[in-house]
Order: structure tokens, then C-alpha cells, then sequence
């Protein structure tokens, strides 16, 4: 199992080198369903960083496997909005969506509707378009649920833009591996280190105000 997390966790080179030292494809895995499920997380920064250190001799992951393994993780977490969707019907998703709770994971009325549409006017394979498209992402399964898509169709289209998008991600880290060799990155990382842990906990504070700012803020007429 992963070790502790270190208690610098703002220090950005001992940061780096936990991950360095950590990311394993249960990682991934686990990370890659909480990307596809209603909690706010992006993939381009599970994937492309495990696909680079696969690419490094020391570390024993595959860059295949962690295509496969952040795919599957896709796939669980599409597959639990699909069923949350199916099972608690459109008005508890509604409520969901203008719920405190709903706007801190960064959903709203607005962005499932915009998702409800697009599945509307692509069909079974907006399951499928949609894994490519980041502001569609994650909620795409929610329709597919509140129809009642077959869930075969369903698991085959998400499935295939899943692996597409993961693939992309994992070229991504491969080039970067190829350019930048991680003795070079860790390096760089500790010469900037001071800038980058400012730099990093000042976007952690802003995410952080941002997400108390739309679980408060007061609701529109519309959700109301």
C-alpha cells in the first residue's frame, strides 16, 4: 500500500518525490474513478505523470497497463453515475445538481442540462464523443442513465472514448519522458522549489475559495 503522505505536502520537491516514490497503477485506478465520477478531479494530471515514470527504467509500471488500468478506473466511475442516475431518477439529480453539496463538486442545474442536450442530439455515441470533451466528461453518464441506455451500448461507447482519451494523456507523458529526463525534472523542481510551492498553495487556496464560493453562493430564481 502507498506510504503516508509526507507532512511537508506543500513542499513541492518533497512532493514530487513522494509521487515519484508512490504512483503505482492502484493510484491511477483509484484516481481515474473519482475523475469519472461527480467529484471534481481531472484526469491530465493522473495520467500523463504515471504514463512519464513508465517511461523511466527504475519504475516497474508499464505505460500499457496504466492506459488499461486508468481506462477501467474510467470506466467504474462512468459506470456509478450511470446507475446513480438510473436508480434516483431525474428530479433527485436535479436536486442534486442545486443542492450545497452539488456546487461544491462544482455541478449545477446548468451543466446538466448543457449534458442532457448533448446526449439528445448525438445519441448513444455522445458516450462516446463526449469522454473527449472536458466540460462533458464527467456528467455524460448521468443522461445515458436517466434514458435507460442499453447498458452494453453504454459500457462499449464509454469504454472506447475512454481508452482514446487515456491513450492521448499517455502520449503525452511518453513524449515528456523522451524529452526531459527525470534527473533533469527533479532537478529543475528543486532549483524552482520556493516558487513552486508558493505557486502551489496559492491554487490550492484559490480552488479551495472557489469551491466554498459555489457551495454558498445564493441560487438563481431557476434553481430555486
Amino acid at each position: 500500500m502507498l506510504d503516508m503522505i509526507p507532512l511537508a505536502i506543500f513542499d513541492a520537491s518533497t512532493l514530487f518525490q513522494w509521487f515519484v516514490d508512490n504512483a503505482s497503477y492502484l493510484f491511477v485506478f483509484v484516481f481515474m474513478v473519482i475523475e469519472s465520477s461527480f467529484i471534481p478531479f481531472p484526469s491530465e494530471v493522473v495520467v500523463p505523470p504515471a504514463a512519464y515514470l513508465a517511461c523511466q527504467d527504475s519504475n516497474p509500471m508499464n505505460i500499457y497497463v496504466v492506459v488499461f488500468v486508468a481506462t477501467a478506473g474510467a470506466m467504474v466511475g462512468a459506470i456509478i453515475n450511470y446507475y446513480l442516475a438510473l436508480w434516483i431518477g431525474r428530479p433527485i439529480v436535479y436536486k442534486f445538481a442545486n443542492s450545497r453539496f452539488g456546487h461544491a463538486c462544482l455541478i449545477d442545474q446548468a451543466k446538466v442540462e448543457n449534458a442532457e442536450r448533448y446526449f439528445d442530439r448525438h445519441g448513444a455515441v455522445s458516450t462516446f464523443i463526449g469522454r473527449l470533451i472536458p466540460a462533458v466528461r464527467q456528467l455524460i453518464s448521468i443522461p445515458a442513465g436517466l434514458s435507460r441506455m442499453n447498458i452494453g451500448v453504454f459500457v462499449i461507447f464509454t469504454g472506447l472514448g475512454a481508452l482514446l482519451w487515456n491513450a492521448i494523456l499517455a502520449f503525452l507523458g511518453w513524449w515528456l519522458a523522451k524529452s526531459v529526463p527525470l534527473a533533469d525534472l527533479f532537478n529543475q523542481v528543486e532549483k524552482y522549489n520556493d516558487y513552486l510551492t508558493y505557486a502551489g498553495l496559492g491554487i490550492g487556496i484559490l480552488c479551495v475559495v472557489f469551491i466554498i464560493y459555489k457551495a454558498f453562493k445564493p441560487k438563481n430564481r431557476a434553481e430555486q
